[in-house]
């Protein structure tokens, strides 16, 4: 066992995906926040966990505070920003070690990581955080089709461009579940999304695989952030290369790129590369996506992740355009709160980068239920009973996982 001054922990002999396994399940049966993720395109999946307890406030996304940020829709006393302190990081590769920013890991945590460790895929958990409210309100399809309906009357009346009106749909969980295996499903359906699994006591177990990337610096101080929006689904025979887009899913996406260039605008940022938009592949779903890139230390804004970031979320993938018209007809419209979903999360100064995504296809986990968010861009051409399956198809990334256990 480590004492306070230790900066790493020699690993036990497991593989690295045990390790990380082992040190989440330990983490989350001594009630500590924990995180476990796999980054778009890589193979490593990585641990933290956080022994000082999570933060409300968010440090600077530039540094150097490492950690991991998992922030709501619309932070509230229920549902507050969440800051993972990385005081028990693992990155996943066989030959490195697992390190330590810690003097306050509970004294269990250690001989139960190598237990468990020992026992390898033998070790299940059987219970995980829950939200003590419980479970969220739910909205038929004839109710859906209805509020799609006020919400097109609306903009059709020149009230606003675009809303993104979201619903939810829960499910029993008949059977124990490995949670673990679900997370593992995730990373080999997805390889280009970003897979988390998120355990924080007195908040909630949220398990997701989202392609929407929100903000990104990489170890050269490059920032990024994507335009994504457009849905349409992947039938037999068509490929990215072959897709033909609606007026209203083109229009849809382009709302999105300008209020990213309305951003830059703001900030008086005009040096930024934008490419695209081009087609992409997510799971069962096709959508367009527009990449934008800044050199921060050459156009002069090295707090650029931050600023961006502020003015960016909630994106008008996920809220709407104007924002604060959006916001006011989702918080009359929508039965539910949508609390992490929508949000955003991801590792902040993790091995020298941060990667934030947009809170996508994600559900949250209940003592015996399963509850999966998925939502749709309205514009005045949006149909309610397309808009309704596009719902349908974005909740089948993550739940059919648990559809299948109970079939």
């Amino acid at each position: 066992m480590p004492d306070d001054s230790t900066s790493v922990y020699p690993l036990p002999e497991a593989l690295p995906l045990d390790i990380a396994h082992s040190l989440f399940l330990a983490g989350v049966e001594t009630q500590l926040p924990s995180v476990l993720w796999r980054l778009p395109n890589q193979t490593e999946v990585q641990v933290l966990v956080a022994t000082s307890g999570s933060q409300t406030s968010l440090p600077p996304l530039e540094g150097p505070v490492p950690g991991f940020a998992f922030c709501p829709f619309e932070a509230s006393v229920t549902a507050p920003n969440q800051f993972l302190p990385a005081d028990i990081y693992y990155c996943g590769k066989g030959s490195t070690q697992i390190q330590l920013n810690t003097t306050g890991t509970p004294d269990r945590f250690w001989p139960l990581f190598q237990e468990i460790a020992q026992k390898g895929q033998h070790h299940q958990l059987k219970e995980w955080p829950v939200h003590p409210e419980g479970q969220t309100s739910q909205i038929d399809r004839e109710d859906f089709e209805e509020t799609v309906t006020t919400a097109v009357n609306a903009m059709q009346a020149g009230c606003l461009e675009k809303v993104v009106l979201s619903r939810t749909k829960t499910l029993p969980l008949a059977k124990e579940i490995d949670i673990l295996q679900q997370f593992t499903q995730l990373t080999q359906l997805y390889p280009t999304a970003f897979i988390s699994l998120v355990a924080i006591p007195g908040v909630g177990t949220w398990l997701g695989a989202t392609p929407e990337l929100l903000v990104q610096i990489d170890k050269h101080k490059v920032f990024r952030t994507v335009a994504l929006a457009g849905t349409q689904p992947l039938t037999d025979g068509l490929t990215p290369a072959d897709a033909i887009w609606r007026q209203k899913e083109i229009e849809e996406q382009a709302l999105v790129q300008r209020y990213i260039v309305s951003c830059f605008r703001h900030l008086r940022l005009r040096e930024y590369v934008e490419m695209g938009p081009r087609t992409i592949l997510a799971g069962n779903l096709l959508h367009l996506r527009t990449d934008f890139s800044a050199a921060m230390d050459e156009v002069g804004f090295p707090k650029l992740g931050t600023q961006m970031l502020e003015l960016l979320h909630p994106t008008s993938a996920v809220g709407g355009m104007p924002r604060a018209a959006a916001l006011k007809m989702i918080s009359q419209l929508e039965p539910h709160q949508r609390r992490y979903y929508s949000g955003y999360l991801g590792p902040v100064q993790i091995e020298g980068e941060t990667n934030l995504f947009v809170n996508l296809r994600c559900v949250e986990l209940g003592k015996d239920t399963v509850t999966a968010y998925a939502g749709a861009g309205m514009t005045p051409d949006s149909n309610p009973a397309k808009e309704w399956l596009e719902t349908e198809l974005k909740m089948q990334t993550v739940l059919r996982l648990f559809q299948d256990l109970d079939s």
